[in-house]
């Protein structure tokens, strides 16, 4: 199975979260292209502040990895105006995918109205553009009834909105890599998690994110029925050595 072409290989954290600077963040995401050109990874997932000169770079060098990018990361919690803007601005720059992480927290406490707004609203800009959009969830800080819930709603939006031709430009995926879980609970995708996604997701497409590290998971996730993956160790996963990120 080639797993490379289901990889979105991930850098995600701030200067400040790694501490290291501005130029050595570009320069890690400029290694994770490098890697996805050597090893066939489908695409890079970075922050959008990084999105215009990475895309460039890849350019440069004649390749077809795709630039993929996360808004209202990692919280969810940003305004639909801050969302809206902030995709604005990584399509303008580049970006071809775009990873909104959904309020979950406005989902849990039954402001389905703005869920679904955001939603509808995120999706227009992004199939506009032609750009594939994904969904976060956060699955741990769902129950895997909300969990079950909450992808059947976002699956039966883009239904009822949206052509069925879009559908297959529309992703549902399970998680961030940063939200804190208690009592060493999974913080990402777990086949679990990922069942009840694919189980209710009707035609949309989803993506398992966090937690996925050995080439048998990743197979095991395919098999089931993801389609991309991502992860903040893809080259360990690839050649199946210890990996060393943690989502």
């Amino acid at each position: 199975m080639n797993i490379a072409q289901y990889l979105d290989s991930t850098y995600l954290k701030t200067p400040q979260q790694s501490g290291i600077s501005e130029e050595e963040t570009v320069q890690k995401d400029k290694e994770l292209v490098q890697e996805a050109i050597d090893h066939g990874i489908f695409a890079v997932m970075i922050r959008p502040e990084y999105v215009s000169e990475i895309k460039k770079y890849i350019q440069e060098r004649n390749s077809d990895v795709a630039v993929g990018t996360v808004i209202g990361f990692h919280e969810g919690t940003y305004s639909i105006e801050e969302k809206l803007a902030e995709a604005s601005q990584a399509i303008e720059d580049g970006a071809d995918e775009l990873d909104f992480v959904i309020n979950y927290k406005a989902y849990i406490h039954g402001n389905l109205e703005l869920v679904k707004e955001e939603f509808l609203k995120g999706t227009e800009l992004c199939l506009k553009h032609h750009k594939i959009v994904k969904w976060i969830i956060e699955i741990a800080a769902l129950s895997d009834s909300q969990i079950a819930d909450l992808t059947q709603k976002i699956s039966g939006w883009a239904e009822q909105h949206f052509d069925h031709q879009d559908l297959p430009h529309i992703f549902v995926k399970s998680s961030t890599g940063f939200y804190k879980t208690s009592d060493g609970k999974p913080n990402g995708a777990t086949f679990e998690g990922i069942r009840i996604m694919l189980d209710h997701a009707g035609k949309l497409s989803v993506k398992a994110a966090g937690g996925v590290r050995t080439p048998g998971d990743a197979e095991k996730m395919i098999s089931m029925g993801v389609k991309r993956i991502g992860t903040s160790s893809a080259l360990a996963l690839l050649k199946d050595e210890p990996a060393a990120g943690v989502y």
